[in-house]
């Protein structure tokens, strides 16, 4: 699910959307792209984040400020499964987005969890490299959980990725990661979610005429932010 195996960076566009929008556009793009293939049979698949910053909230600050080049990094599970981990790290760049990610264990995932760097193996990925410095020399340190559910579509030429994100939510119980169910709260006004849209060098043109409502609200922060916000 969205892993990303050669770099490129990419366009990536958020708008808050209302219900009604929301399945207005879910009936528009499912006749004109695909649904993910690791959605379930209602089309949907949920995701869990646990994300790192440093003792001085520097990723948060720079989200706030639109620092550019930025990186975060975060811990990913999907369907509350042990099945797949992933550590990534996604860099924004004069307005594109480029990600990165490696496989992780249970064990090491507990470690990181714990704020604990993970030890030393050999021919260890380079990214949990880079993120095991980052953790020694920044002081990283685990600081929220991120989760919602998405209705993902996809198309193949510009390599197009729409998403509706619903019931985004936080939870500092990082010590329950890894279990099925958590403790959080929603953090979008109600009745809200989120589109993303995200291509590489072009949007097709019937996506694009297909998307447009007039009162999309874009949005330059992350759920993270977010999520962030409504938990400090």
């Amino acid at each position: 699910m969205e892993k990303v195996t050669h770099k490129k960076f990419r366009h990536e566009l958020k708008y808050i959307i209302s219900n009604a929008e929301l399945q207005l556009l879910k009936v528009r793009i499912k006749n004109l792209m695909f649904p993910d293939k690791n959605t379930d049979n209602l089309g949907v698949y949920t995701i869990r984040s646990l994300y790192f910053d440093d003792y001085d909230n520097r990723c948060m600050r720079e989200n706030e400020d639109g620092t550019d080049p930025r990186e975060k990094f975060r811990i990913r599970i999907y369907n509350h499964s042990t099945e797949q981990i992933r550590l990534e790290c996604k860099r924004k760049e004069r307005g594109k987005t480029f990600k990165t990610s490696c496989p992780l264990t249970v064990e090491q995932t507990k470690f990181l969890m714990a704020g604990k760097t993970v030890p030393l193996i050999a021919e260890q990925p380079p990214l949990l490299q880079k993120f095991t410095c980052e953790m020694l020399t920044r002081k990283l340190r685990p600081v929220v959980i991120v989760e919602y559910e998405r209705i993902p579509f996809v198309y193949k030429n510009g390599n197009v990725r729409v998403t509706l994100d619903t019931n985004v939510a936080s939870s500092k119980a990082i010590d329950s990661f890894l279990d099925e169910k958590i403790p959080k709260r929603p953090i979008m006004p109600l009745g809200h979610s989120l589109l993303e849209v995200k291509y590489d060098e072009y949007l097709p043109d019937f996506i694009y005429r297909n998307l447009q409502l007039r009162s999309l609200t874009q949005t330059a922060f992350s759920k993270y932010y977010l999520c962030r916000k409504y938990t400090l």
